[in-house]
């Protein structure tokens, strides 16, 4: 059996000010900061020894990784940071607050660009302060490939690839991996992983700092079981592949 854990970063800032934050790279909370500690505590009950770790460019996401491969005491694996996994960019919704949002805009054009698969927030040009062209962690990256605003849809598609060239090759290989991410990059890996539809994946939910423990075939990406490790806060799964709901 392989174990791939997911888990998304704990409580951020932005969280707990109920804003849009997408690529704004935000630091976790004091409760997001126990959140990541109890995850590793959690992992630790499991006794799985990891091979490799991933992540994104966001601190929110590297500093629970650390805390949580502090918790199991395996600081020693690779870890492999990569902007692909970084959070779905919110565009020009950045950096507001979601109820304010919703009394300016309606409850329904929010929710559409919230819970909707293909409809993008509005786009910022790469003259706005929250274009990545702009922040100095993306230098290097051919500007053509960062985003000004994201769909789940194309969210998806920048994890997916990522996810099949690099993570799957140790999962295939009989790897345990853990994936510290975000809601929506996770998302990307859950449509894949469970075979979602479009429709229906804007529905599924990671809670902060709560590991989603994945056993799969060996040497295949086939999920055979998984469960959220903090019952109290866990959030409905997809019924297995090739299983009825």
């Amino acid at each position: 059996m392989t174990y791939l854990v997911l888990v998304r970063h704990g409580q951020s800032k932005w969280n707990k000010e109920n804003r849009f934050t997408g690529w704004v790279d935000v630091d976790l909370t004091a409760e997001g900061v126990k959140e990541a500690k109890k995850a590793g505590k959690l992992l630790a009950k499991e006794k799985i020894r990891f091979d490799a770790g991933f992540t994104s460019y966001q601190r929110r996401a590297i500093r629970t990784l650390w805390f949580t491969l502090e918790g199991i005491q395996q600081f020693h694996i690779p870890v492999t940071k990569d902007w692909h996994l970084n959070e779905r960019h919110y565009g020009g919704l950045t950096g507001l607050n979601k109820q304010e949002t919703r009394d300016k805009h309606g409850d329904e054009q929010v929710h559409i660009w919230r819970r909707s698969f293909d409809v993008p927030p509005p786009q910022i040009d790469k003259t706005h302060e929250y274009h990545p062209v702009n922040n100095p962690i993306y230098q290097g990256i051919d500007p053509a490939e960062l985003p000004g605003g994201e769909s789940l849809e194309m969210t998806t598609k920048r994890v997916l690839p990522y996810f099949q060239s690099q993570i799957a090759l140790f999962l295939r290989a009989n790897c345990n991996v853990i994936v510290s991410a975000h809601g929506n990059s996770l998302r990307a890996l859950m449509k894949e992983l469970f075979k979602v539809s479009d429709k229906d994946i804007p529905g599924y939910e990671f809670p902060t700092g709560n590991p989603l423990l994945i056993e799969l075939d060996e040497g295949t990406t086939r999920v055979t079981s998984a469960r959220f490790l903090d019952e109290s806060r866990a959030k409905e799964l997809p019924p297995l592949p090739g299983k009825n709901a």
